[in-house]
């Protein structure tokens, strides 16, 4: 069902997550430093692991219809593609800066320009996670994630968006969801006698 790319990207997208978060909680400052610039280089390969586990999970629904996920698929892409952004501009703040009050004027300078909208760092990540939920949904109802997939990438969007604090917690959960994924492909395949 899976390439081994997916694979890695199922097991390598929540633990870059995971490291972020706990990265962020040590660092406890939450301002320009090693911690910053090491929690954001962690959070952006973790974003670029679950594109590729977006596509796995497209490509695994799309194969009996691809309408409903491709809608998913493009929701979590324009996410995806904010959330880079923002990142982006994160660790350019954070190495442009040496104290939390010249990171908040860089951030101000930036998110005043004409060209970022509030949104961007607001409202279009969330179709990440909207892309992410919508991408199981269709898959469990297709039979091929159990029920919990689903409920699962919900609690860890819920609980990440209440608190930054609980991105470890999200990341594992959000692991979970896809396991389904990961011990399809792992599960020997029967050979003909």
């Amino acid at each position: 069902m899976t390439s081994r790319l997916h694979t890695t990207a199922y097991l390598a997208a929540p633990a870059l997550l995971a490291t972020y978060g706990v990265v962020r909680l040590l660092d406890g400052q939450h301002g320009p430093g090693p911690g910053w610039t090491t929690g954001h280089l962690a959070l952006l390969g973790s974003l670029l692991m679950f594109g590729v586990v977006m596509h796995g999970l497209y490509r695994a629904a799309a194969a009996r219809g691809p309408v409903a996920p491709g809608v998913a698929f493009g929701a979590g892409l324009l996410g995806l593609g904010a959330s880079l952004g923002q990142v982006g501009i994160d660790l350019y703040v954070g190495l442009r800066t040496v104290d939390s009050a010249g990171k908040d004027r860089l951030f101000e300078q930036i998110q005043s320009h004409p060209g970022v909208l509030p949104v961007f760092y607001t409202v279009l990540p969330l179709f990440f996670y909207v892309g992410l939920l919508g991408l199981a949904g269709v898959l469990a109802v297709r039979r091929l994630v159990p029920f919990r997939s689903p409920l699962l990438v919900l609690a860890a969007t819920v609980l990440m968006a209440a608190s930054l604090d609980l991105m470890p917690v999200g990341a594992a959960l959000l692991a979970l969801a896809t396991a389904p994924l990961v011990v399809r492909r792992a599960a020997p395949v029967p050979v003909p006698a």
